[in-house]
């Protein structure tokens, strides 16, 4: 399998790498210089992160294994502060590196703790499932949830690379692997058409990580990101589009106590979006059901129970999104064309959901 290339620029400039066997280009990016890296994985998934600490040592490196919990249960405050002592104990410097592999809660907190750790350490991210590579490792976020929503702490930390070897995905979970869809979609309608035809295509094969399409959707939404991300890494314009179907999106895995996947969040929170696009005038009815019918014929939830609403309607409110006490959603003013939707009517709010809770 050949290697791709797909470049983030800015003032600190990277590489997504794709492809198999990338992990040989691990302690080129570690780099000379560096005594000592920090291997950031799920306690549960040990397996993941052997041939990255085995990879590191073989070039030389003293590699720091620190298991996490599993899923967002590792972006907490609690989590972060666990790690940043083990930092301490061992004597890590400023010239030492963290090395995030797993998904995306776990490349959210790796990123977190190394921008953080004596105000910023050399990043490099090994995201091994569909949902980290094609989003979360990708474009500099990193961060962690607290009791009052996710992500509400963070920074803009860019890493010195990520390194997705395609073959990690076929020990992924079948749910797993699914719900990280979600975020392909999103690309779809926000910016690359191309993907939609591809998944209507095939939605058998894009459900499973050796589909006839998968390099191309997983390359094609690593591009969005990219070209996205260059230009507006704090997210002060542009980037915001990449949040459509997120405000929603994170009302509900707080609600859900986070135990819902957040691809199978993301995949309300894009019906939901949709509607209220509709119900404001922007888009018709085709660009809705055409949402609902790629989402479910990839097998996503596309409803949510109808008495939730006023839980999540008060989680909305201070979504990191909003400015002030309005809220400000990420629509569509057609297919590929995102805009904004600021200080939206309680009444338009309400009928939105009311359409994905029948």
């Amino acid at each position: 399998m050949s290697v791709s290339r797909i470049q983030v620029h800015g003032d600190d400039p990277y590489d997504v790498v794709v492809g198999a066997g990338v992990l040989a280009e691990l302690p080129g990016l570690v780099g000379d210089g560096v005594r000592t890296v920090a291997v950031v994985c799920p306690a549960s998934l040990p397996e993941i992160s052997r041939p990255v600490c085995d990879a590191l040592r073989a070039a030389g490196y003293e590699v720091l294994a620190l298991p996490v919990p599993d899923g967002e249960q590792a972006k907490t405050s609690g989590v972060a502060a666990e790690l940043w002592s083990a930092f301490g104990r061992y004597g890590m410097t400023r010239s030492d590196a963290v090395v995030g592999v797993g998904g995306g809660a776990t490349t959210d907190l790796a990123g977190f703790v190394a921008a953080t750790w004596l105000r910023g350490v050399r990043l490099i991210q090994v995201p091994t499932t569909l949902l980290a590579m094609v989003d979360a490792a990708v474009g500099g976020k990193t961060g962690i949830n607290t009791p009052e929503g996710k992500n509400l702490v963070g920074a803009f930390y860019p890493p010195k690379g990520v390194l997705c070897d395609l073959a990690t995905l076929v020990s992924v979970p079948r749910e797993d692997y699914v719900a990280g869809l979600a975020e392909i979609i999103k690309g779809g309608f926000i910016a690359d058409p191309t993907i939609l035809m591809l998944i209507e295509d095939d939605p058998a094969g894009a459900r499973v990580p050796e589909g006839e399409h998968t390099r191309a959707l997983i390359e094609r939404k690593i591009q969005i990101k990219a070209d996205v991300v260059s230009a507006d890494l704090k997210e002060s314009g542009l980037r915001e589009i990449l949040n459509y179907g997120h405000t929603l999106a994170h009302a509900i895995e707080r609600a859900e106590d986070y135990h819902i996947r957040h691809g199978e969040a993301v995949a309300i929170g894009l019906v939901y979006a949709a509607e209220l696009s509709r119900l404001d005038g922007r888009i018709g009815d085709d660009i809705v059901e055409r949402t609902r019918s790629i989402l479910t014929s990839v097998g996503l939830p596309t409803s949510y129970r109808k008495d939730a609403w006023p839980e999540l309607r008060e989680h909305m409110r201070i979504d990191k999104k909003s400015r002030g006490a309005k809220l400000r959603f990420v629509v569509l003013n057609g297919l590929a064309q995102p805009s904004r939707l600021e200080d939206p009517s309680e009444e338009l709010l309400e009928s939105a959901f009311y359409e994905i809770s029948r």
